[in-house]
């Protein structure tokens, strides 16, 4: 099992930059793929970004394609996601995901290991 806890949200202005945590517990971090998750006020839940174990893969959603980097550590056990460029339309709360199978697979079906969720709010 994995624990996550994500720090970093916060109230940012629009063309503003952020960069998300997310901390794990335990000592498998690296045989996790990682992904960040995002749910705006009033929708579903959808992809943000996804990294492979060694970080050497990534993916994105193309609504953030070209703004949004993830990475990890695995010496620290986390996973980061830099945000620049922020449109008010980024607003939503962000989780981060670890999944035990391949890293294109979380995309539409996360792992079953999820955090506590982090706020982030671009003004106009």
């Amino acid at each position: 099992q994995v624990q996550l806890v994500e720090s970093g949200g916060g109230l940012v202005q629009a063309g503003g930059s952020l960069r998300l945590s997310c901390a794990a517990s335990g000592r498998t971090f690296s045989t996790y793929a990682m992904g960040w998750f995002r749910q705006p006020p009033g929708k579903e839940r959808e992809f943000v970004a996804a990294i492979s174990r060694s970080g050497g893969m990534t993916y994105y959603a193309d609504s953030v394609k070209g703004r949004f980097t993830i990475s990890r550590d695995n010496a620290k056990n986390t996973v980061y996601l830099q945000m620049s460029s922020l449109k008010p339309e980024d607003t939503a709360v962000y989780y981060c995901n670890a999944d035990t199978g391949a890293t294109g697979r979380l995309i539409l079906h996360p792992g079953d290991y999820w955090g506590q969720g982090t706020q982030v709010t671009v003004s106009s």
